[in-house]
């Protein structure tokens, strides 16, 4: 899956700085939001994300400039319409 992600805008974060190796922002950045939704395979996108999830959980909460767990599953799960007390729950079962 980030291999086509990666064919269609070359942007791609990885851990422990979650920044988009590309453009330098909090990944996913704009740009990896932006493809539109008929070039993701949004049954994959899913099982990816959340397996990023993860680990993004682990390497950015309790930093003192860092995003609160919840915040981190709205990050990531962007295309998901998530409140707070649903983004609450997932990154509780995350950790």
């Amino acid at each position: 899956m980030f291999g086509t992600v990666l064919a269609v805008t070359g942007h791609i974060g990885y851990h422990p700085s979650w920044d988009c190796e590309t453009c330098g922002e909090p990944w996913p950045c704009p740009s990896f939001r932006a493809i539109p939704r008929d070039r993701l395979d949004g049954t994959a996108l899913i099982p990816v994300m959340s397996c990023v999830l993860r680990r993004a959980i682990r390497d950015l909460r309790g930093r003192p400039e860092g995003p609160q767990p919840p915040e981190i599953v709205k990050r990531f799960l962007w295309f998901l319409p998530l409140n707070d007390e649903e983004a609450r729950a997932i990154a509780l079962r995350m950790r």
